[in-house]
Order: C-alpha cells, then sequence, then structure tokens
C-alpha cells in the first residue's frame, strides 16, 4: 500500500500540472496592423479643411461636451437627435440583440453556479412490503409492509482538478462579452442607418426644391413662348419643346416625390413604427448644415473602438476556453456528496436523535474507452477555435478596409465640391445670359434649353454631393466605431445604454 500510495502521487501530480493548461494559449491571429491609413492624409480628417476645399460647407470639431457615444450630437440637429431616441427606444433588431445579451448574461450565471457547492433540502415518505429472500427470512414467512418517513440535506461539489469548471466560465463570460460587442454593434448600425436615412431624406428634399424651382420657371418660360407665339415672334416648334421640358420636369420631380417616400417608409421601420404612422415634414438640406470633421486616428485604436472586432475577439476567447473543457473531460473528475438527515417507521420519531443517517461520498472518475467521442469533441473545438482566428482576422481587415474606403470617400467628396461650386456659378451665369439673349431675340430657345438643363443637372448634382458628404461623413464614424473619445469611456458609455434603454 505504501509503494502503491509513493507511485500514485507522482502520477496525479503530472495529472494536475497537465490539467491546468488544458486551454491553449491565445492564438496569433498574424495581423500586420499599419502605421497609419492610406487614405487619411487626402481626406484631410484630422486638420482642418481650407474654405476653397469646403465648398459651402461649414465644419464643426466633435464637442468633448457632447455625451460618449452620443456621435450625432456634432451634426447639430434636433430632428436627428429626436429620432435617434426614438430608434433606440422601439427598434425591433435592437431589441433581439438586447434578449441576447440578457441570454448570454443568464449563461454565465448558470456556469459560475458549478464553481460553488450544490445543497437541496428533501422530505419523503415510502411505504414498502419486502419479501422474505430480501430480509434472510425464511421462506413463507409473512413481512408487513412498512413505511419510512425521511427529511434531509443533500450537498455536492466538483473539485475543479483539470479546470472543466474554470473553462466552462470563462467561456460564458466570453460569450456574454461577445454578445454585449454585438448589441453596441447593432445600435452603431441602428444610429448610422437613421442618421443616413435621414440625410438622404433632406437631400432628396434639397432635389425637390431644386426641381419645384425648375418647374416654375419652366411653367412661366412656356406661358412666355406661347404669348410670343401668339404674337408670331417664334414658331410653333418653340411651344413644343416648352411644353417637353415642362412635362419632363414635372415627371422628374414626381419621381424624386417616389423616392422621398419610399426612404422615409424605411426610416419609420428604423424607428419601429409602421410607414402609415410616421410622417417626416420636408426641410431641405443647405449649404449651411453642420458636417463634423472626423479624426481618423491610428490603426490600432481602430481595434479597441469597433464592436464588431471586440465581438470577434471575445468568441476567439470563448473558442479558446472551449477547447480546455474539451481536453479536460479526458482528464479524471473528483466530486464529493453528502447526504445527512433522519429516518424513522414512525412520524413523530423522525426527529429523535437515534433516527439521524447520513453519507459522504468522494469519487474519482476517468473515461477508459468512449469510443472517440471525446477525441471528436477535443477536434471540433480545435476547429471551431481555427475558425474564430480567422473569422477575427477577416474582420479586422474589413474594418481597416472600411476606413479607408470612407476616407477616399470624403476625399473624392470634398474635391466634387469644389468643382461643382466653380461649375454651378458658370452654369448660372451662363442660363442668365441665354434667357437675357432669348428675350431679345439673339439666340434660338434652343439655346436656353441646353443652358437651362446644364443648370438644372449641375444644381442637383450639387445638391447630391452635399447629402453624400454628410452620408460619407456618418459612415466613417461607423466605421471608426462611433465615438471620438477614449475606447474606455466609449465601451463604458455603450454598456450603460445598453443596461438603461433595455430590460436586460
Amino acid at each position: 500500500m505504501i509503494a502503491l500510495r509513493h507511485t500514485f502521487t507522482p502520477l496525479m501530480l503530472a495529472l494536475v500540472l497537465a490539467g491546468c493548461a488544458t486551454a491553449p494559449e491565445p492564438r496569433d491571429a498574424q495581423l500586420s496592423v499599419p502605421a497609419s491609413f492610406k487614405e487619411a492624409s487626402s481626406a484631410n480628417t484630422t486638420t482642418d479643411v481650407s474654405a476653397a476645399n469646403q465648398g459651402h460647407w461649414k465644419t464643426a470639431q466633435p464637442s468633448e461636451a457632447a455625451p460618449r457615444g452620443a456621435w450625432w450630437q456634432a451634426f447639430d440637429d434636433a430632428a436627428l437627435n429626436e429620432l435617434q431616441q426614438q430608434a433606440e427606444a422601439a427598434n425591433p433588431s435592437l431589441a433581439v440583440a438586447a434578449a441576447r445579451v440578457k441570454a448570454a448574461r443568464a449563461s454565465l450565471g448558470s456556469a459560475q453556479a458549478d464553481r460553488l457547492p450544490q445543497v437541496g433540502i428533501n422530505a419523503g415518505v415510502a411505504r414498502q412490503k419486502y419479501a422474505p429472500a430480501q430480509q434472510g427470512a425464511a421462506e413463507g414467512t409473512n413481512l408487513p409492509p412498512g413505511t419510512v418517513w425521511s427529511a434531509g440535506l443533500s450537498a455536492s461539489y466538483e473539485v475543479d482538478l483539470f479546470s472543466r469548471v474554470a473553462n466552462s466560465v470563462n467561456a460564458a463570460q466570453a460569450d456574454a462579452q461577445a454578445s454585449e460587442a454585438t448589441y453596441r454593434s447593432v445600435l452603431l448600425a441602428l444610429q448610422a442607418d437613421v442618421a443616413q436615412a435621414y440625410f438622404q431624406l433632406r437631400t432628396l428634399d434639397a432635389d425637390v426644391a431644386v426641381l419645384e424651382r425648375t418647374l416654375g420657371l419652366r411653367q412661366e418660360t412656356a406661358n412666355l413662348i406661347g404669348k410670343r407665339r401668339d404674337a408670331g415672334d417664334v414658331s410653333e416648334l418653340d411651344v413644343a419643346r416648352a411644353r417637353t421640358e415642362l412635362a419632363t420636369t414635372r415627371a422628374e420631380l414626381q419621381g424624386v416625390r417616389g423616392q422621398r417616400a419610399q426612404v422615409e417608409h424605411a426610416l419609420a421601420l428604423l424607428l419601429g413604427k409602421a410607414p402609415a404612422n410616421f410622417d417626416l415634414a420636408p426641410k431641405p438640406l443647405t449649404v449651411e448644415a453642420k458636417v463634423p470633421v472626423v479624426p481618423a486616428g491610428l490603426p490600432s485604436a481602430l481595434l479597441e473602438r469597433r464592436p464588431d472586432v471586440a465581438a470577434a475577439q471575445a468568441q476567439l476567447m470563448a473558442a479558446t476556453a472551449r477547447v480546455g473543457q474539451a481536453r479536460s473531460a479526458v482528464f479524471p473528475a473528483l466530486m464529493l456528496t453528502a447526504n445527512g438527515g433522519n429516518a424513522s417507521y414512525e412520524l413523530r420519531d423522525l426527529f429523535d436523535w437515534s433516527a439521524r443517517a447520513w453519507l459522504v461520498n468522494a469519487v474519482l472518475s476517468m473515461p477508459l474507452f468512449d469510443g472517440g467521442r471525446n477525441k471528436a469533441n477535443i477536434t471540433r473545438a480545435e476547429a471551431a477555435l481555427d475558425e474564430s482566428v480567422a473569422s477575427y482576422r477577416q474582420t479586422v481587415l474589413a474594418a481597416f478596409g472600411d476606413v479607408e474606403d470612407k476616407l477616399s470617400g470624403l476625399s473624392a467628396v470634398r474635391g466634387q465640391t469644389e468643382s461643382l461650386d466653380e461649375a454651378l456659378v458658370a452654369a448660372r451665369r451662363s442660363a442668365d445670359l441665354a434667357d437675357k439673349r432669348y428675350r431679345a431675340g439673339e439666340d434660338s430657345y434652343l439655346t436656353l434649353i441646353d443652358t437651362q438643363r446644364s443648370l438644372l443637372a449641375i444644381e442637383r448634382q450639387a445638391v447630391q454631393v452635399r447629402g453624400a458628404w454628410a452620408s460619407t461623413t456618418v459612415g466613417l464614424i461607423r466605421a471608426l466605431g462611433g465615438s471620438w473619445g477614449e475606447p474606455a469611456a466609449a465601451r463604458a458609455s455603450a454598456t450603460q445604454a445598453t443596461q438603461a434603454n433595455k430590460p436586460l
């Protein structure tokens, strides 16, 4: 017995040391994080843009006084602020994400319960008639039935020798963190979608205003040409052309109004409302609208700010813990159990001292043959870990690409704004001169139509670029993670929003 004990001790020590390392070290995603964004310099996001490059835009630096995470407040638009509040309060997709956070936290609580002893109480009564052979009595002995009353406590506890419970808790904790990060990602996407839909509506309102003004001018021109035709100054061809332009402009106006209705319906759904119950008054996007200059920061900081990257990283950690959980299944498990209480044939004697009974048990179990189940589970967990590593790497690369796309988009929009400002001045001058020359009889109506068409096209393009500036800025904010503050502060703000706005 002594020799066996000395042999068994080193074996158990080796098993314990092996169990401590059941979970592998966190995998290296082999990412090459750039020192800076390629398009940051061309987008001029970290410095003030000159007036020539801004066109008519009035930029605003992000305000440090604004609540962390409420990035849309930098646009200084009360209507947008109100829409964001409505969306956070009633959007169904956000409610789904919040429910998943609640479920993940409950799963974490369930996993953490395994770290503590499980204690229960029991009470009952049993009536049984034994056969003579069961009691060692002679054949034919008539044993009367008996009643046994019992009451007691039971307890059980698993000694976590090989980190099975610890790995389970770590996996559940990482799952909860991933769920919370996913909630923040859904929230950020919702906020960006609301802002972009809002600016798209305002852009369409501005487009409608341009077309309505043009339609009025077309109507005045058609009336003028009709009078000149009656006076014999122009031919019927000019009248037909004027009516064509009038009808074409009216058709374009109807099409833009239809687009606006569709965008308004989409915005209503984001707010958790039926389209029939939502109506946003027209408000054209003006050149005085504030659009913040967003600092891109460093690519390394992006890994901390973006919630989808945080979710992918948490999923990677959960997969790592599950590998350890699967590996621990091949090692011994030590379970401690205890039962104590009283039992008697009569209820009145149940709590007598002589009726006490107890049992203490320690069981060390280890699988010997399971048909390869545990090995398959380990392989599956390791494959899931490989998938999580690749998914994390893909998420990070996509985040870098998303920011670069938005930066290059902003750069292009600013260049377009500068060029369109010059083109708009020239087109208005050309249209004014063509109108005067036509009225004086120095040019044909065809020349006037061409200049008016060119002016309308440039005005509408300028409106669209104005909306694209705001929309692309929103996209950049979303790509950067939605906040200009410190990552920890941003995460704290998002967690507070999750707990405050949703019944988790």
